[in-house]
């Protein structure tokens, strides 16, 4: 990863926790998001083809909505070359996984890593034979410091509604 151009695709909470770490190899970052976060310095672009044209990894942790299905298409992964490599830690049907798997047999882009599928538990069978491709069992949230840092979120929120003030992380229907 050391000085790899890593794009990531939602720089929510997860995003930036992902981006923080990269930082630490090394890595330049550039993100898309819904919006241009004011507070952010990372290089925005407004759709994720051009973030892919200018990245070496591309990193998924956004959230699935109507805008976010299939957004990674075969034009997103021949935009991010035959090097590029694709981590997916947000939902499975972020990706294409029918042109998933023909851009990786094809040698369309090098590489991805999986931790969510589009129809799990089913894993296209065509991806375990892969070498440029390692996969998990939607297990990447499941450590001892995520859930402490989940109950946390939960008792803040919780004080926070019953004491009539504003929700630490709010989901939005939009």
């Amino acid at each position: 990863l050391g000085g790899k151009r890593v794009g990531i695709v939602g720089l929510g909470s997860i995003g930036s926790e992902v981006a923080k770490r990269l930082l630490a190899f090394g890595c330049t970052i550039a993100y898309t998001s819904r919006n241009k976060k004011r507070s952010v310095s990372f290089p925005f672009y407004a759709n994720v083809r051009d973030l892919a044209s200018n990245s070496d990894v591309l990193v998924l942790c956004c959230a699935l909505t109507k805008e976010t299905y299939h957004m990674i298409n075969k034009d997103v992964m021949v935009a991010l070359g035959k090097e590029g490599v694709i981590i997916n830690v947000g939902r499975g049907s972020l990706i294409n996984e029918k042109e998933l798997v023909q851009c990786l047999v094809g040698g369309e882009m090098g590489g991805s890593g999986l931790d969510v599928y589009e129809n799990e538990p089913n894993v296209p069978k065509e991806l375990f034979g892969l070498d440029n491709v390692v996969l998990s069992p939607h297990c990447a949230v499941m450590t001892p410091e995520s859930f402490e840092a989940l109950d946390q979120l939960i008792v803040v929120n919780l004080k926070a509604f019953f004491s009539n003030k504003p929700l630490v992380s709010v989901v939005s229907n939009e």
